[in-house]
């Protein structure tokens, strides 16, 4: 019975993510320009409203970073190459999404945690939440390798005007950094830097990804409380 329950796990996971042939795809062109380029990863800055998710999160108790994130993930979502990723010298499909928040552990040090995106946000604070404790005392990873998952940096306690990342030829995965929002009278703002492969998608994609964020900030609404009983239950990010 263990067998056939372990054979399962393996086929469903291996469902979740194919190798694609890149002249069969539309990313045939930049996946022959940018593989073997000593730098193929591009950074765009974007200053975004985040008024609302500072209410949102002041009002119901709910974590602006996992408001952020989530956002991210729904902004992503009805976006095809968001679902590909150059992994080693293969184009990689998957049909998950995750996103991934970096958490101060109970050493002092940091660890990454992948929480899987779900349209539901009732669902994906819960995940986050668990996820996010579970790592802070664990002091390990938890990596979705299954999923596409996008890297997200909050250093929400230092005023950044930008960060670029560093290209190592390992982590391809798309990845956002921000710092602590402003504040202008009733206004705050926030800096977001994106930084993608160019092998996965276009400054045009990148462009729409940053400006559906925007739009996923601006028609968030959290119609019921009841989310904020289990708001204070996680670790605290990075």
């Amino acid at each position: 019975m263990s067998l056939v329950i372990i054979a399962i796990f393996v086929c469903n996971s291996t469902l979740n993510m194919k190798e694609l042939d890149p002249k069969e795809t539309t990313r045939a062109y930049a996946f022959e320009m940018w593989m073997e380029a000593p730098m193929p990863m591009l950074t765009f800055f974007k200053t975004m409203n985040v008024t609302r998710l500072a209410r949102i999160s002041k009002r119901t108790g709910l974590k602006f970073n996992m408001l952020m994130c989530w956002c991210i993930g729904r902004a992503a979502s009805n976006i095809k190459e968001f679902y590909i990723l150059p992994v080693g010298r293969k184009l990689m499909q998957y049909d998950n999404l995750a996103v991934c928040t970096i958490v101060a552990n109970r050493e002092g040090e940091v660890s990454s945690c992948d929480v899987p995106f779900s349209d539901n946000l009732q669902q994906f604070n819960a995940d986050y939440l668990r996820l996010t404790k579970q790592v802070a005392e664990s002091c390990r990873n938890n990596d979705l390798t299954d999923s596409m998952v996008i890297g997200t940096s909050a250093l929400a306690q230092y005023e950044i005007d930008g960060a670029v990342g560093m290209y190592s030829g390992v982590f391809n995965n798309p990845f956002l950094i921000w710092g602590k929002y402003k504040r202008h009278w009733w206004k705050r703002t926030l800096t977001i830097s994106f930084q993608f492969h160019h092998t996965q998608m276009d400054g045009a994609h990148a462009s729409r990804f940053l400006e559906n964020l925007q739009k996923e900030i601006n028609a968030l609404n959290v119609k019921t409380r009841s989310l904020s009983k289990i708001a204070n239950i996680g670790a605290t990010e990075k």
